[in-house]
């Protein structure tokens, strides 16, 4: 049971660092969607859906091969020079250039130019700590990554209220002031992303000393083999960029101009309740890969594989009833203005859908572990083309809920796919009954409540009352040997 405490513990560490940051990102909602007209918070939303496929092009796949590399080579020290020699010059290169055709960019994508200069300086300086914060990780240094990633958002949370909610005031009640002189009237998409500059400018500053100790040593040879092993996750991720955000770039496309922005901003605010489960597989898949490289050589790690499996099944389908049992509480504290409300018939869509991503993500470990990984960018972009297809044909006639039931089809195929090829190049021996059980019930119980009897916190509390007695009653014997007492 020790190796199991010891990945509940990072995996906590690693929860507080994302569900932190999270939660101050919570505050940021009700800000934007108070403040900003439907529109204007979907063009947001668009632009935050460039930059997800350009994080995933800037890292190119090279975050994860550190890991295998890390784990697997014995001169660990020229795994972080390469790497990290490798990233900056590529996004130097990158911030030159597309600083010199940011105009180009403008007129490709419809988005100001300022706001495209902006954009281009977050993402190298969020590409320029990839390492560094894989190397927290990698050498177990889960509180200086939790500090640092919690103190990143804490001052992009600070400065947003500041610019869009303070400073106007200030300025109104002393016309005369100096920061009259400064501040920009209609300006407030400008301070959402000036923000964002100062907290990933703090964020490469405080990490910069790992730049200033590199000896740039760099191993072509290392290297090529780490580009292998890499470009198909790079691959994968562009697929899975095309999952997770293009459904807003091409609501913006193929919904008539009057209202495509307005559509993506009451769309984008409501897929924000499936925050939770987001939380829950974003902290889960911090702590588990490094786990899983590293136990990957463990006569039992097919076993252990399948334990770790069954549980996040298990707290993932609680987590799912809940939110959905909670949306509308939820909702009152996210989205305060009442006409984004329209949208929340994709929440369950969202929450399942983003359940079904983390299963995959415990099912994908086999090719990562036998250096398959080109197999993963197969499966990704099966799902891709899943998610384009179905927003293709769907949104023309159901916008942003054609759009969610994309979504879930990608997922879950994705699931589905990695599940059967894994059974087939790497046997885990998954315990498919108590697995699909839990998700059957949790899927099944929260149908029952969000269609059934919304808002009726009676059934829904019983609900989950029944489903938390359904994990007990599976689940005794295991849980009592944890607490070190035997079952009677």
């Amino acid at each position: 049971m020790g190796l199991y405490k010891n990945l509940f513990k990072q995996t906590a560490i690693y929860g507080l660092a994302t569900v932190l940051p999270r939660m101050f990102s919570f505050l940021l909602v009700p800000l934007y969607t108070n403040l900003l007209p439907k529109a204007e918070y979907g063009k947001v939303s668009i632009i935050f859906a460039y930059m997800i496929f350009f994080n995933v092009i800037l890292a190119y796949g090279m975050e994860t091969a550190f890991f295998r590399f890390y784990n697997k080579e014995k001169n660990k020290d020229v795994v972080i020079e390469t790497t990290m020699v490798s990233i900056f010059w590529t996004t130097i290169t990158f911030l030159c250039v597309a600083l010199l055709y940011r105009s180009a960019l403008a007129d490709w994508s419809g988005i100001d130019a300022q706001y495209i200069g902006y954009t281009i300086w977050i993402l190298a300086l969020d590409a320029l700590v990839i390492i560094p914060f894989s190397k927290l990780r990698a050498t177990q240094k889960p509180m200086v990554y939790a500090a640092i990633k919690i103190g990143n958002v804490f001052v992009n949370l600070i400065l947003s209220v500041l610019f869009l909610l303070y400073l106007p005031k200030i300025v109104h009640n002393n016309p005369d002031g100096f920061l009259s002189s400064i501040y920009i009237e209609n300006f407030q998409i400008g301070y959402i992303f000036l923000a964002n500059i100062i907290a990933s400018l703090l964020t490469f500053l405080v990490l910069s000393p790992n730049y200033f100790l590199l000896k740039w040593k760099f191993d072509f040879v290392l290297w090529k083999q780490m580009m292998r092993y890499g470009l198909p996750i790079l691959v994968a991720g562009i697929a899975f960029a095309i999952n997770e955000q293009f459904d807003k770039i091409l609501l913006a496309k193929l919904l008539p101009a009057n209202i495509a922005d307005s559509e993506v901003g009451v769309y984008s605010a409501c897929y924000k309740l499936g925050l939770f489960m987001v939380l829950y597989r974003t902290a889960y898949t911090l702590g588990i890969e490094p786990f899983f490289f590293s136990h990957a050589s463990d006569k039992n790690a097919p076993q252990t594989y399948a334990m770790v499996t069954k549980y996040f099944v298990i707290f993932g389908s609680f987590i799912l009833l809940s939110v959905i049992v909670f949306a509308d509480l939820f909702k009152l504290l996210m989205i305060q203005d009442s006409s984004y409300w329209v949208a929340m018939k994709v929440v369950p869509l969202i929450i399942l859908a983003n359940f079904f991503l983390g299963i995959y993500t415990n099912l994908s470990v086999w090719y990562k572990l036998i250096d398959k990984t080109h197999i993963g960018a197969y499966i990704s972009i099966v799902g891709a083309l899943i998610t384009l297809v179905l927003n293709y044909l769907l949104i023309p006639s159901m916008s942003y809920y054609g759009s969610a039931i994309a979504t879930i089809a990608a997922y879950g195929s994705m699931m589905v796919i990695s599940y059967y090829l894994g059974n087939k190049y790497y046997p885990i021996p998954y315990d498919l009954k108590k697995i699909g059980g839990y998700l059957f019930v949790s899927i099944l119980f929260s149908a029952i409540s969000f269609y059934g009897y919304r808002e009726n916190y009676y059934v829904g509390i019983g609900l989950l009352i029944s489903f938390l007695y359904f994990i007990y009653h599976n689940e005794k014997a295991t849980l009592l040997k944890i607490i070190n007492k035997k079952p009677s």
